[in-house]
């Protein structure tokens, strides 16, 4: 189970209050300004020009707490600077590669620790990442016309971005480049059968997969399992994947790409 639901909330254009004054207020609007949101600097003018979220940033808890009270009275969601227990949401450690973006949270427990994750991940991924995902975004129609099926088109993808694949998401290139890189892997890109794969777990803690584990049940399309998979395994699957339960042995449905049966962990004891 997670916490929070991470979501991208688009507020170009849009007014967006922040209340306070200080470091932490002044961060906060430039994360607005930066996300090209409109800083509404009065909590009742930003509620009379329609804003839906609020940065309280005050020093003064009783301040703090009379505004959060206020904005959630017109309907706005309030984060509240250092304050986790008035937070509606929290604003994560933002990983920019436009257009793709990584957030990383920890629900307000430790925003140092958020920064140093992200800082790890800067240097995995390349700059080159958001022309990538613009050359995919403009090749959009041309991947549908190779692959109309959306399971065949999504193993596709999965091999082309995977490590060592045509487009691996690790592999710096000029942004010039990636427009030729995805079209020369659309030009010759084939998928592979789909067919079933038997994992065996060792335990109920998701930790213990393999990374092969870890990657086919990212991809698979239909999870199989027994009684007794624990659902924190379940929950590393593809959100839209399919999943059924299953008496030992009992084959799952064929054609539907790649498929996967988790065998429960020996019992302990």
């Amino acid at each position: 189970m997670i916490e929070s639901l991470p979501l991208f909330h688009r507020i170009a254009g849009k007014p967006v209050v922040v209340l306070g004054t200080g470091e932490a207020a002044e961060a906060k609007r430039r994360l607005v300004e930066r996300a090209g949101g409109l800083v509404i600097a009065d909590l009742q003018d930003g509620i009379a020009r329609g804003a839906r979220l609020a940065f309280i940033a005050h020093d003064d808890d009783a301040a703090a707490e009379a505004d959060t009270l206020r904005a959630r009275e017109a309907g706005l969601l309030v984060n509240a600077t250092d304050r986790p227990a008035l937070c509606d949401f929290t604003v994560p450690s933002i990983l920019d590669r436009s257009p793709v973006l990584v957030a990383i949270g920890t629900g307000g427990a430790s925003a140092g620790l958020a920064k140093q994750v992200r800082l790890r991940l800067e240097q995995i991924l390349p700059q080159s990442l958001g022309a990538l995902a613009a050359a995919l975004g403009q090749a959009r129609a041309a991947l549908r016309a190779r692959f109309p099926d959306a399971g065949e088109r999504r193993r596709a993808l999965d091999a082309a971005l995977g490590p060592g694949g045509a487009l691996d998401v690790t592999l710096e290139a000029a942004g010039e480049a990636s427009a030729g890189r995805v079209e020369a892997w659309l030009s010759a890109a084939r998928v592979e059968s789909g067919g079933t794969v038997e994992i065996a777990l060792r335990s109920d803690d998701p930790e213990d997969l393999t990374l092969r584990e870890a990657r086919l049940l990212g991809s698979a399309g239909v999870i199989g399992f027994e009684d007794g998979v624990a659902p924190q395994i379940l929950d590393r699957a593809r959100a839209d994947a399919r999943r059924l339960c299953l008496a030992r042995d009992e084959e799952l449905p064929r054609g539907e790409g790649l498929a996967i049966i988790l065998r429960a962990p020996p019992a302990m004891g």
